[in-house]
């Protein structure tokens, strides 16, 4: 028997006792025996074994926290990295050197503080979101009847069957972060809106409606220079303003005022919050100007809500504002429902600026699942949609313009009606069918499928933006909800080109008449002289001739 044969001989021997050949001719000409083949030699059934094996070896010590899988991949690492001499003889010192290097010491006391596992830290953050609420809670939306929670996981139940949504786990974390929400803020309708991506930690965001009289209007007096003075100053000021050179004249456009709360673009408040059981983070309303400048950039997120957005044009605030003028346009182009489920109210009442009230429709009867597929007639916005000016309501910025003299005033009314009718800016109105949006070049503006083919009659409608890649709809019934998954932004063809800054401004022509030259020297000036008083002189001769010559004739 050659070495390698005795040493497989002498293996199995230690552990399982003195070796037998199953065959009497064993030897170089048969082929390696493995003593495990007889004992597994159903393939799967060896997986099975190992997968049993390594779940064994990746449990959890209840007293260090540790599993032994862990432990040996870093003795070993240790053991590869250092290469000591007689590995078998410190083997033990090596494991206890890998165990106590898991432990800080601290500079101000000699105790031992043990490292903190990610999974740990993970239960930590979420423990707050399975604390019961107060007795007092319940009571107050048993007294309620309706509680504005949204069943969050009934909605990822059926984005599931379209392989859309979050695991399982996250989900049921958003539920419960959801349920926070609810108990601390005066909500009304709350709504899971979706989840943005960033570099560094993403936004979990939730659409929600305050009850009345709880919006809060940010507004705040400021002080103007003149009244924080003194007479003395205002007086000094003024002989400052004599002495000034005057001053440009051009008055810069007015700024278009942002949409009251519960109105337009502004109709709902978005809370955000990077991780479940992090708090929420109400968002500040977004502005037209914001809306606007967001069409010309495309940033992604950081995570951060005060980090600042450095863009050109620049944008008019920070992340959060950048935030909060992507959800409104994500909204205002992805939010659908079957077409006929609202519908406007039948007391027809002066439309107030927004015209944006519908209501549910109780005789609604939703198409078969087929048809919402096939045709895109069967879907409708029931979000506004924004106009360039970045308002779902246009407005006259003509009028913002304040006019002191009262003669101004009526010579330009007949011009503002006139300019009313011609820049006046309408977009589609609400609940407006999907079949009418325009496609990007040979894309269409929307994707249907059924959730399944095999099996028809439970299959569920999805529909998937492709203007807004990562908004998603389903329909199921009366059930539908929107949801978006994405990195916020919009889908360009042509990639993004961002806005060139304007030309620099040309410098002032150059002539013999603005030329700056040198001064000429005395020698230049005494005969520039002398040839002006020989002209001179040439002139008064030549009218002397020529009064002659007439006292002749």
């Amino acid at each position: 028997m050659d070495q390698s044969a005795g040493l497989r001989q002498d293996a199995y021997e230690r552990g399982h006792g003195p070796y037998q050949p199953h065959e009497p001719g064993y030897g170089l000409d048969q082929p390696e025996y493995s003593p495990y083949e007889d004992e597994i030699p159903d393939p799967k059934t060896r997986m099975l074994a190992i997968h049993n094996a390594k779940a064994y070896l990746l449990k959890t010590s209840t007293t260090s926290g540790q599993n032994l899988y862990d432990h040996l991949a870093n003795v070993l690492t240790k053991i590869l990295d250092e290469q000591p001499t007689n590995t078998v003889d410190i083997i033990e010192n090596i494991s206890k050197d890998v165990k106590c290097a898991r432990f800080q010491k601290k500079m101000d006391t000699l105790r031992d503080e043990y490292e903190i596992l990610p999974t740990f830290e993970a239960a930590e953050k979420c423990k707050a979101l399975f604390i019961k609420e107060n007795e007092e809670n319940a009571v107050i939306e048993e007294e309620i009847g309706q509680t504005p929670l949204p069943n969050v996981m009934q909605t990822a139940f059926y984005f599931e069957q379209a392989g859309i949504g979050l695991s399982k786990d996250e989900s049921y974390y958003i539920f419960l972060a959801l349920k926070n929400l609810v108990s601390v803020q005066p909500v009304q309708t709350c709504r899971f809106w979706g989840k943005i991506l960033g570099l560094e930690r993403n936004y979990i965001i939730a659409e929600v409606q305050l009850r009345e009289g709880e919006e809060e209007e940010e507004t705040g007096e400021e002080v103007t220079e003149e009244e924080g003075k003194g007479m003395d100053e205002v007086e000094e000021d003024e002989e400052r303003v004599k002495d000034e050179p005057p001053k440009s004249t051009y008055k810069p456009p007015p700024e278009i005022p942002k949409e009251e709360n519960g109105t337009g673009a502004n109709k709902y408040v978005y809370f955000v919050c990077n991780e479940p059981g992090k708090p929420w983070v109400k968002l500040p309303p977004v502005t037209p100007a914001q809306i606007v400048c967001a069409r010309k950039i495309k940033k992604f997120f950081t995570g951060r809500l005060q980090a600042p957005v450095v863009s050109f044009p620049p944008f008019p605030g920070n992340e959060a504002n950048y935030l909060r003028a992507q959800i409104a346009r994500i909204s205002a182009g992805t939010h659908i429902s079957p077409t006929g489920f609202y519908q406007f109210p039948e007391e027809e009442e002066e439309e107030e600026e927004g015209g944006d009230a519908y209501e549910e429709n109780p005789e609604f009867e939703p198409p078969p699942v087929a048809e919402m597929v096939e045709s895109l007639s069967t879907w409708a916005h029931h979000v506004k949609s924004i106009l360039k000016q970045g308002r779902c309501v246009w407005i006259n910025p003509e009028k913002l313009e304040e006019k002191d003299e009262e003669e101004e005033e009526e010579e330009k009314e007949e011009k503002s009606e006139e300019m009313d009718e011609q820049q006046e800016e309408t977009g589609p109105p609400l609940l407006t069918l999907l079949s009418e949006d325009e496609g990007i070049q040979d894309i269409p503006a929307w994707t249907a499928q059924a959730s399944t083919n095999l099996i028809p009659e439970h299959s569920v409608a999805i529909l998937q933006s492709n203007r807004w890649p990562g908004a998603y709809a389903f329909a199921s019934g009366r059930t539908f909800e929107n949801i978006y998954f994405g990195w916020g932004h919009k889908y360009s063809p042509e990639n993004h080109n961002p806005i060139l800054p304007p030309p620099v401004q040309a410098e002032y022509p150059s002539g013999p008449g603005n030329t700056e030259t040198r001064d000429p020297t005395l020698e230049e000036e005494l005969a520039f002289k002398a040839a002006k008083e020989a002209l001179a002189a040439d002139e008064e001769e030549e009218e002397e001739e020529n009064e002659e010559e007439a006292e002749d004739d």
